[in-house]
């Protein structure tokens, strides 16, 4: 959801501190200006654009699924106070989990009602303090550890839920519970089902992807991992997602065995029934160049649009085995 598209009616923000011993809940909604409300609205634009959001369903005895059901603009600040009192039980007996702040806040886009959660974790930093003594002012510098993520600081945890049918776009980070590390968010809070983010869906099958190519080809194979790289770089740029049927056919054509072998590694996570969609941009950075790095410690950075063009870069093999790396046409060098 795009900030220019969010209209926020009311908002409140609750302490979930553990050190007080008790959740320190606010009677009163926020007063917004206009630079509390787009820091706001950047943090729910960041998380519901990002291809770490999982697309859930509240299951039928989640207490925060019926506090969102039942959620109005007049009993908005006692829902806000009752969905951070859940939270803050949870918080109390894991001290692995950070404290924070909790942001509620009520939000309509188009025709369209949202209930916003941001779990806004402290952060720690330094600031200045004033003191007024007999000789005037005394400034110092003290340790701040309840500062709250900056604008461009991406959250653990949140969730936005459409009031009209309970829809979910969720973000959230494991922490040990009870020395597990669990997706305590989704499934001690919301108690929704969450499948993996299409961002670890990627992430699993090139995983996967290099897994094969490593058993049969070697870690040594510069040159097929970066025709597996350029592979996935083309479906995703191409195709806006990764289709494992498509993908496996362009990394290891003619060979039956190793697509087998790839469809095996993923079948218990169903990667294949559906293509891995993707919304952000950011996602597709790290495949969008060729980084290589010589065992005489020459590093080599390609763009993947000039990867594939003879005219600008080309490896060769040398008699003696070694690689050549030709990089033509160059119109100047600059020093970076």
């Amino acid at each position: 959801m795009r900030q220019e598209e969010m209209t926020i009616r009311a908002g409140i923000v609750h302490i979930l501190d553990p050190m007080a011993g008790m959740p320190v809940l606010s009677r009163s909604p926020m007063e917004f200006g206009s630079d509390l409300s787009e820091f706001l609205k950047a943090h729910v634009e960041r998380f519901t654009e990002s291809d770490d959001r999982k697309l859930c369903r509240f299951q039928e005895e989640s207490a925060v699924g019926e506090l969102v059901r039942g959620c109005t603009p007049e009993n908005f600040v006692e829902t806000s106070g009752r969905m951070a009192e859940l939270l803050y039980q949870i918080l109390s007996q894991n001290a692995a989990i950070p404290a924070a702040d909790a942001v509620v806040l009520l939000l309509a886009s188009g025709e369209e009602e949202y209930l916003a959660f941001l779990k806004m974790d402290y952060k720690s930093s330094y600031t200045h303090l004033t003191s007024v003594e007999e000789n005037g002012n005394a400034n110092s510098i003290i340790l701040q550890k309840a500062l709250l993520p900056s604008q461009g600081q991406r959250l653990s945890e949140a969730f936005l839920a459409r009031l009209s049918d309970g829809g979910l776009q969720v973000v959230e980070r494991r922490y040990e519970v009870n020395g597990e590390k669990r997706w305590y968010f989704s499934e001690l809070f919301l108690q929704c089902r969450a499948p993996m983010s299409p961002k670890a869906r990627l992430d699993l099958v090139t995983r996967a992807v290099e897994q094969v190519n490593r058993k049969y080809y070697g870690e040594e194979d510069t040159r097929r991992q970066m025709e597996i790289k350029n592979a996935v770089y083309q479906e995703l740029g191409e195709e806006g997602g990764l289709r494992v049927e498509t993908l496996k056919e362009k990394v290891f054509a003619g060979s039956p065995q190793l697509q087998e072998e790839l469809e095996e590694k993923l079948e218990p996570y169903h990667l294949a029934e559906e293509p891995v969609e993707l919304r952000n941009p950011q996602t597709l950075r790290k495949y969008q160049k060729q980084r290589l790095l010589t065992d005489t410690g020459i590093e080599i950075t390609i763009p993947m649009e000039e990867y594939e063009n003879p005219d600008r870069v080309e490896f060769l093999t040398n008699p003696d085995g070694t690689i050549s790396v030709l990089i033509k046409n160059v119109g100047s060098l600059r020093a970076r």
